[in-house]
């Protein structure tokens, strides 16, 4: 696998596609953050790790409305492994006219755009969710 990122984004919007509650994904520190953005932003209820050293992963509890819909409609992955996109600051914009985030990787580690802005900290983009 050459993208973990865009393969966790993947199971995460196949699983709700088709109504799952959980999915699997291998563990990752970086993956550990994504998901824990994901359960500040409550796009997810929850999440845990389980297995040890190499078997490691991280079970994710999908979050849904009350009539069904899932919380996360969509993801697009923006820095990829042939194609690394850096923002400044003052590049960092809104997505889709603030109803999703932008995910950074930044020197202060995982960090959603508005909280990169009001940091004045710039970065790798990851990926926009909404």
């Amino acid at each position: 696998m050459t993208d973990p990122i865009a393969d966790m984004l993947t199971r995460i919007t196949n699983a709700t596609m088709v109504g799952k509650e959980l999915t699997i994904i291998p563990y990752s520190k970086l993956k550990f953050e994504i998901a824990n953005i994901l359960l500040k932003h409550n796009l997810v209820k929850s999440f845990s790790v389980k297995g040890r050293k190499v078997r490691k992963h991280i079970e994710v509890e999908l979050a849904y409305e009350a009539d069904g819909s899932s919380r996360i409609s969509g993801a697009n992955r923006i820095s990829k492994p042939s194609r690394r996109v850096y923002l400044g600051v003052n590049n960092i914009k809104s997505v889709r006219q603030g109803q999703g985030f932008l995910v950074m990787s930044t020197p202060r580690g995982i960090m959603v755009g508005d909280e990169a802005r009001k940091a004045k900290v710039g970065g790798e983009a990851l990926f926009r969710i909404w």
